[in-house]
Parts: C-alpha cells; structure tokens; sequence
C-alpha cells in the first residue's frame, strides 16, 4: 500500500461523513446551491482561489504552488455534483430527505473525493504548478459541462490537460479501469410528430392513422443498425416513448415517438441522424401523415487521447498495483458531458469499481437505479489517485 493511499484512509472518517451529508441533501441539475455552497467553504478553508458561479451553481478552486507557479503547468481535475429525479429505495441511514430526489450516480462520491484529495493537496501536496480543481453542475442530460465551458471556464483557468473519473458498478471496489480512445458513446435526443386525420375509430376509411404510422417506424428504425451500420460498429436506436391518443374507440390526429441515438464514432452518428430522416419521412409518406422530427443535440462521443491516458495508466498501475487495473476497459454505451471538454483538451476519463455481485451491497447496484449507493470505500482510492496523478503531472 502506498503512503498516499494510507495517508488518504485516515481521511476517509471525515469525507464518509461529508458524503453521506451530500447524499442525504440531493440537488437537481443547476439547482445544487448548497452542494456548490459546501464545495466553496471548504475549498477556501483550505486556502484555493475559490470561483463560484460558472455554469450557475459550478465551482473552480485554483491552487499556485512552486517556484514556477502560474508560469508552470496546468491540471484540471474535474467532478460532478448534482442528482436524479428517483425516488430512493436503499433505507439507509444516510438516504435521501427529499422525496423524489436521491443521489443514484455517486456524483456525492465523486465530490466528496476530490474534496478529500484537494485538502490532502493543500496541506501536503509536492507540487510546482497549477491546479485546477472543476465541480461541475447538471452532468444528468443538461450539458453543464458544456456551460460551464460557455462562461469562459478554460479562458479563465487554463488546462494543459483535465481527467475525470466515474465510479463502475460491477467491478471490485477500487478497480481502476481506463482506456484511450472512443469510450463513451454520443447521445442525440430526437422527437417525431406524426400528423394525421382523426377519425372514428369504427370508420378507419375515412381517418389517416398516425400510430399504424408510428407502429411501422419504430420497427422499420431498428433496420437501421442491422442493415446500414457497419456490422463491428456499435449504434443504439431506442424509440422510449409512443404517445397517441386516450380512447379505444378514437383515431388520434397525432403521434409522438420519443428515441435515444448512440454511437461511439462521429460517422456512424451522422449516419444514423441522416437515415433516420429518410426512414421517418418516407414510411410516414407511405401512410398518408406529415412527419416533423426535431433533433435535440445530447452529449459527443467521448474521446480519451493516448498520452494522458498512458500517464493515467502509470499513475493507476503505481497505486493499486497491475492485478487492480485495467489497461484498455471496454467501451460503455452510455453518455458523459465530460466529452465536450476532452474536445477542447487532451485527457482522459476513467472508471473506479464500486462493486460486484461478490461483494453484494448497494455499491453494486448499477448506477440510476432507486437501490444504488457509492462505496465509501473508494473515496481514500480515488483520492489517493488524484494526488499522485496531481503531484506527478505537476512534478516539482
């Protein structure tokens, strides 16, 4: 066991307790005042410049060490605050006081730690540079990264390069598993109005029927992966809503489907947005109804670039040792607003396990689930990771 590692252990009294208190207090996205309040405080305890309201609740805390200070390198180390709207199921002690609201993510966990790193680094951290320390809102599905980004955050503290890191349930508590390269896939929310002619549902002659319409769409888009994505390319197409009509007896005027788009290669998404409008307007044509789809941007594929992740990898392979670390994990299919800001730096994204069946507990529980918890456990690791990532990237 690294010294870091054990030095980081004795924190993990304080930053459990931090963690818990967070997750007991869950905030939606761009509404976590007091997570960002908390994050703040204790920051400028520690004595960082403290930066508040990029994003409109994020947080920046900048710490200038060395003789080479601002003119030195420059670290950006990034976690996520806010919660989902799930109503918690756990019956924890520490479990949500807001009906509604929990944090199913561990984005608690990932605040709590970085905050546990950022004090060790303040009071202890051997390093000549600049660190950035970014705690971001409304990571779930409303782009905080990206307004962060909007509001001058990399203008104001510039990156050499910025890492980030996700907890992973399934895999033993504190397994570090990085990969370089595509790792998350690209989101694209896109809606579809169908317009018909209502009618009696006994005189079907006389109406135009915008859910056969929707019926055939939602199995004719599934072709759309079978039969044009190359076939060891991976694309996701879910139609998640269809909503027409109220009564049996009713031929509705209207139809909408609701779909999430995912691709880990920009082609591949650009081929999927361009079939998918070809597919909808042509089949509804066919039925006789008007079709409108209206694509919502979600997040990019996220890209981890080669020489950070390296660094990553070596940093990782130091602190918990080969038999602990996975060296090119497999691509997930789901999406991160992380990827906007890997496209402006180089960087990289890793995961830490939470958990796996052996181990049991809510730590193993997948992620957006009412069941879920964050292991306490991994607050020391993934502490312990920042800092020697921190110390040797700002090697003094």
């Amino acid at each position: 066991m690294s010294d870091t590692l054990t030095q980081l252990q004795a924190l993990s009294d304080e930053f459990t307790a931090l963690r818990r208190d967070i997750h007991q207090h869950p905030e939606l996205g761009y509404q976590e005042f007091r997570t960002s309040e908390l994050v703040a405080e204790r920051l400028a305890a520690w004595g960082y410049q403290v930066t508040r309201g990029l994003g409109g609740t994020g947080v920046v805390g900048q710490l200038v060490r060395g003789k080479r200070g601002s003119n030195g390198k420059r670290l950006g180390l990034r976690a996520d605050m806010d919660a989902l709207p799930i109503q918690e199921a756990t019956g924890l002690p520490h479990a949500s006081c807001h009906a509604g609201l929990m944090h199913a993510c561990g984005h608690d966990g990932h605040t709590a730690t970085l905050l546990a790193a950022a004090k060790h680094l303040a009071e202890q951290g051997d390093f000549d540079g600049t660190l950035n320390l970014i705690f971001q809102p409304a990571e779930e599905g409303l782009g905080g990264a990206r307004k962060m980004m909007e509001d001058g955050l990399f203008e104001q503290f510039p990156c050499d390069a910025i890492f980030a890191m996700h907890n992973m349930p399934g895999f033993p508590r504190g397994k570090l598993l990085l990969r370089e390269g595509a790792t998350m896939a690209s989101s694209e929310n896109i809606t579809i109005t169908l317009e018909g002619q209502g009618g009696h549902g006994a005189m079907p002659h006389v109406a135009i029927d915008p859910v056969v319409a929707g019926a055939a769409i939602v199995l004719g888009l599934q072709t759309i992966v079978a039969r044009n994505v190359p076939p060891l390319q991976m694309a996701v197409i879910t139609v998640g809503a269809f909503q027409a009509g109220q009564a049996n007896n009713v031929i509705p005027q209207r139809a909408t489907l609701e779909l999430s788009v995912r691709s880990l290669d920009r082609a591949v998404h650009q081929l999927l947005n361009r079939r998918i409008r070809e597919l909808v307007e042509a089949q509804a044509q066919s039925y006789g109804c008007q079709a409108s789809i209206e694509f919502r941007g979600g997040y990019p594929v996220l890209v981890n670039t080669q020489p950070e992740t390296d660094f990553a990898r070596q940093v990782a392979l130091e602190l918990v040792g080969p038999e602990n670390v996975e060296l090119q994990t497999a691509p997930l299919t789901g999406s991160e607003d992380f990827a906007f800001m890997l496209e402006q730096l180089p960087g990289s994204y890793l995961f830490i396990g939470n958990g796996d069946q052996a181990s049991g507990g809510h730590g193993a529980c997948m992620v957006h689930n009412p069941n879920y918890d964050f292991d306490d456990g991994n607050i020391a690791i993934g502490a312990a990771f920042w800092v020697k990532l921190t110390e040797r990237f700002l090697s003094a």
